[in-house]
C-alpha cells in the first residue's frame, strides 16, 4: 500500500513539474513578445 502512495507522489511531482515548465515557457514567450513590441515602438519614436 505504501508503494502505491510513493508512486502516486512521484507521478504528481512529475506532472506538476511538466505543467510548471509549460506555463513558464508561455510566460517567457509573452515577455519576449512584449519586449520586442517595446523596442519596435521605441524605434518608431526616434526621429
Amino acid at each position: 500500500m505504501s508503494s502505491i502512495k510513493s508512486v502516486a507522489k512521484f507521478l504528481v511531482f512529475v506532472i506538476v513539474g511538466i505543467v510548471t515548465i509549460v506555463v513558464g515557457s508561455f510566460m517567457l514567450r509573452g515577455i519576449m513578445h512584449l519586449w520586442d513590441r517595446q523596442k519596435k515602438s521605441d524605434e518608431d519614436k526616434k526621429p
